[in-house]
């Protein structure tokens, strides 16, 4: 974020002592004297000082110095001061200098020759140009490149000028003379630049002649040529279009990156031909490739992002050119090219992405990758989003990213448990060796949340025999010996998971705290876990098969509650399974005395907290669910879980594509529009990329293409009336918000009979709004008007406000008058855009972000369902809330909603509302960010428009 910076430069002000004691350094002889007076006399003009008595002074004692400083301070001067009266007209004074100006034109030295050329430039006073023209064409065939460089730009300069093609009538003939026989770079440059700006004809001609040789052309000039085509293409008819193509072709192959880039850009806005665009995708996958700059490898992926956006299936040919740029170290290149990888998925190519990104995720194991984990996670949802839509890949990645359950990076090891459910929900071949994989690796898994997903797996989806009794050892020998703890009278703290037979090594963690038993007698109560460490195993590593255990422990007691409906599925589960009637009934057995072991433990005064009600209640349901089973619950308990998360499932799947059919665009022609037979045209001098053209452009007219988005209801909406129409100066401003900047283009009309002098549009910003430009003086004729736009640059989502006043003088008063404006509010809801993002990312990011807005529901509205939908209509944002969680009437509602901002903010809101006795809804929406602007803003927004007002 950029925050404000406040430098203070300390200059005094201008006195009489200090314009005197400049006047008599300047009327010195010292060289060195006289520069540093020049240097303070600048300084004084800059800082808004006048200082007319000096100029005759700079006249008489500056003007002959022949010291080159004081000569280029001079011009520096000479910029700067008011050259004009009040008139209008050139000072009198200003004509002293021409002769001076004319023997700097002539000078041996190149130096002053150039600076003089380049001081001609900023000149706009006819009177003082006139007698330096001949001058100055004379330096166009000077013999050092230096001064025909700024001769070029200064004949430029003064043909531009109001009454330039007096000046110079022959300006353009002169130059394309000049620019036929230069060879100099630069002045090249210059020269093909006067040509586009002042003779575009010449200048299209000059470049079409000499079309075989462009490519050969200094990379200066090259620029200049991509911006020429650029212009006539979107001025002109397309005549030669075939023949820029052909140019920007060859322009693709010069070393020069810029130039590239450049061109890439041009041939996708001059033709939607497969060729051209994949030509251009290309040369961004290079330049992605051959740059080691983080922000221009972000640059080219936004434009390859465009690309994709509008010719995905010729995308689709450079997928693994884009893959390669996951070699960069930052992170926000990665997950850029990971989306945009995501977007250009085939059949044919999904194969050959999962076996890049696997390779990907075994190097992340090296451990040498900055931020690693976070790179591991990325890469474990991208190939959960490839076997989601592609199922066919799940088999060759699924055991590899099994492995990382026990990922010290718990988000990632939550992303592999979450797509390991997800898979062996929709891969049904292969939930065998996925269960088994599971049981295996079980024992590494350190984290709550990814411990409790593993155990619903293995409840679920262990069917066979085998499966249930090696599922249910596992979590026996996850959890260690029972009981928890133990009470020893003699006060001393016994090892209750410790084995009977001594071991080679062990580290025992217990805590004890003394009970007063009913007896009135103290004892020690203590409970400990123990790492066995085999000679396999170093004694440092603590390695450890108990986790379920130490998590139970430290208090997880929602764990504990999953583990018990675990033990009571297989159980379950294994009554139907197994033949033997003992076995069941031993299984039954030792998952109750578990289940009665965590209650003994919950209750105990040797955890800090006890166990909840919740998961009090859950565990006493499960101890007596196993101890008289009906066949209605064992058939919620066996089936309707598992069918409830394939139903969760398949509503996603249609959620998502319900969404990819909403973003689809649906356009037609019109019934008149004329029909364009291709195969009927003559082909005759086209090549193939002008005929692919051709076809795309009727492809794109026959399914309205071409057809403009932009509702004109919509910019009419964006006009506000600055002030009243009985005010002398009417204005109003149309507002453009795009992105980092905002706009505003001004209209302001005169409506009296006199003309105004001096008017100023004067702008002031509150909040991160910066004015960019400074402002301008301009003279307005009686009832005529004048377009003035003004740029401001945004810097957060905070809603902002723009005021001001016009001010202006008229000949008949002497003070200036003044109208204020209206002020302008910047709407937040330009800044930020509906968006998606996973339930576990929102909760993430709920817990993370410290700036929380708690908005009050006051509204009319009285049906939940209609409260909601307004208030995502007003807020611009994605409720993330499924609708079949939202179905029902209960009285009750509670939703997410997500929204991002064009600064890469993040805008969480949290409805809930509950319908009262009276009809009335009640409840409050919460909003969170990382920033205190967009939580208030948003705060204010939905404040303003919850009551159901438009």
């Amino acid at each position: 974020m950029e925050k404000p910076c406040s430098l203070l430069v300390h200059f005094d002000k201008g006195s009489a002592a200090m314009a005197n004691e400049i006047k008599a350094d300047l009327e010195g002889s010292d060289g060195p004297a006289k520069a540093d007076a020049m240097r303070r006399a600048i300084s004084l003009l800059l800082n808004g000082e006048t200082l007319p008595q000096l100029f005759i002074t700079i006249v008489r004692y500056v003007l002959p110095s022949e010291d080159h400083t004081v000569q280029k301070l001079l011009l520096l001067y000479l910029e700067i001061i008011d050259r004009r009266d009040p008139a209008g007209r050139a000072l009198p004074e200003m004509i002293l200098i021409c002769q001076n100006l004319r023997n700097n034109l002539q000078s041996p030295n190149e130096y002053i020759r150039g600076v003089t050329l380049r001081f001609l430039c900023r000149l706009s006073e006819p009177e003082v140009l006139e007698p330096l023209v001949p001058s100055v064409l004379a330096n166009l065939e000077h013999r050092h490149h230096f001064i025909r460089r700024h001769a070029v730009s200064s004949v430029s300069a003064i043909y531009r000028l109001p009454h330039g093609d007096q000046l110079i009538p022959d300006a353009p003939e002169l130059v394309e003379r000049f620019l036929a026989s230069e060879q100099d770079a630069s002045a090249r440059r210059n020269a093909f630049l006067m040509l586009c700006a002042c003779a575009q004809d010449r200048a299209v001609a000059y470049l079409l002649s000499n079309a075989d040789r462009v490519a050969e052309w200094p990379d200066l000039l090259q620029m200049a040529v991509v911006d020429l085509i650029r212009k006539v293409c979107r001025s002109q008819n397309r005549a030669n279009k075939g023949r820029y193509i052909t140019i920007i072709t060859s322009l693709l192959s010069t070393p020069s990156t810029a130039v590239v880039y450049e061109c890439a850009g041009a041939l996708v806005s001059l033709s939607s031909a497969p060729t051209a665009v994949r030509a251009a995708a290309n040369t961004y996958c290079q330049l992605l490739s051959s740059q080691s700059d983080n922000n221009v490898k972000l640059i080219l992926l936004d434009r390859l992002n465009e690309l994709h956006t509008l010719h995905r299936d010729v995308m689709v040919g450079v997928v693994m050119d884009v893959l390669r740029a996951l070699a960069s170290p930052n992170l926000d290149v990665k997950r850029k090219v990971l989306d945009l990888v995501l977007d250009l998925l085939t059949p044919r190519n999904v194969e050959e992405v999962v076996l890049y990104l696997k390779k990907e995720v075994v190097k992340t194991q090296a451990g040498d990758l900055e931020k690693g984990g976070e790179y591991r996670q990325m890469l474990v949802q991208a190939i959960h989003a490839c076997a989601v839509e592609y199922s066919e890949v799940a088999g060759s990645v699924v055991h590899l990213l099994m492995d990382f359950l026990g990922d010290t990076n718990v988000a990632a090891a939550v992303d592999v448990v979450l797509f390991v459910r997800e898979i062996i929900e929709t891969n049904p071949k292969l939930r065998v060796s996925m269960i088994q994989r599971l049981i295996d690796t079980f024992y590494q898994i350190r984290a709550s949340r990814v411990c409790s997903c593993a155990l619903w797996i293995l409840g679920e989806y262990s069917l066979s025999l085998s499966e249930v009794e090696s599922a249910i050892a596992t979590i026996k020998q996850c959890l260690g010996d029972l009981p928890f703890y133990t009470v020893s009278d003699e006060g001393e703290a016994t090892d209750s998971a410790k084995p009977a037979k001594a071991v080679v090594n062990s580290v025992t963690v217990s805590s004890r705290r003394p009970v007063v038993l009913a007896d009135g007698t103290y004892a020690t109560q203590s409970a400990a876990t123990e790492t066995i460490l085999t000679p396999s195993v170093a004694p440092g590593s603590l390695a450890s098969t108990l986790n379920l255990r130490s998590l139970i422990l430290s208090g997880d007691f929602f764990l504990a509650a999953v583990v018990a409906c675990t033990l009571a599925k297989l159980v379950l589960r294994l009554e139907e399974v197994q033949p033997s009637k003992v076995e069941s009934n031993k299984a039954c057995t030792g998952a109750l005395l578990i289940m009665t072991s965590i209650l003994q433990l919950g209750q105990s005064s040797y955890l800090p907290h006890p166990i909840d009600n919740d998961s009090y209640d859950r565990i006493v349901l499960c101890v007596r669910l196993l101890c008289n089973t009906g066949d209605d619950v064992r058939k919620i308990w066996l089936q309707s879980c598992r069918q409830s998360f394939a139903k969760m499932l398949a509503e996603k799947q249609f959620r998502e594509t319900e969404e990819m059919k909403a973003k689809a665009q649906i356009s037609h022609a019109q019934p008149d529009d004329l029909i364009d037979f291709y195969h009927l045209k003559s082909r005759k001098g086209m090549s193939q990329l002008e005929l692919e053209d051709e076809v795309h452009d009727d492809l794109k007219a026959a399914t309205g293409g071409f057809t403009k988005d932009a509702d004109d209801a919509n910019k009419l909406n964006r006009i506000l009336q600055l002030t009243g129409f009985s005010d002398p100066v009417y204005a109003e401003a149309f507002v453009t918000v795009h992105h980092y900047d905002i706009v505003l283009d001004v209209t302001v009309i005169n409506r009296t009979k006199e003309t105004l002098q001096n008017l100023c549009l004067e702008l002031a910003t509150m909040g991160d709004l910066k004015l960019v430009d400074r402002p301008q003086n301009y003279t307005l004729a009686p009832e005529s008007s004048k377009q003035i736009r003004a740029n401001i640059k945004v810097s957060s989502t905070e809603t902002g406000v723009i005021f001001g006043n016009i001010v202006y003088e008229t000949s008949n008063v002497m003070e200036r008058s003044v109208v204020v404006l209206n002020d302008i509010h910047i709407d937040i809801m330009d800044y930020i855009s509906p968006a998606t993002c996973a339930d576990v990312t929102f909760r993430n990011m709920w817990a993370e972000f410290e700036w929380e807005n708690k908005v009050a529901v006051n509204t009319v509205i009285q049906d939940e369902k209609e409260f909601l939908n307004h208030i995502i209509k007003s807020t611009n944002m994605k409720c993330l809330t499924p609708p079949s969680a939202l179905d029902g009437e209960c009285g009750f509602l509670a939703a997410n909603l997500y929204a991002k901002s064009v600064f890469g903010e993040d805008a969480l809101v949290n409805i809930s509302i509950e319908k009262q006795h009276d009809g009335k809804l009640s409840g409050y929406i919460r909003i969170r960010s990382k920033t205190q602007g967009i939580a208030l803003s948003l705060g204010d927004k939905i404040t303003l428009k919850q009551k159901g007002g438009s």
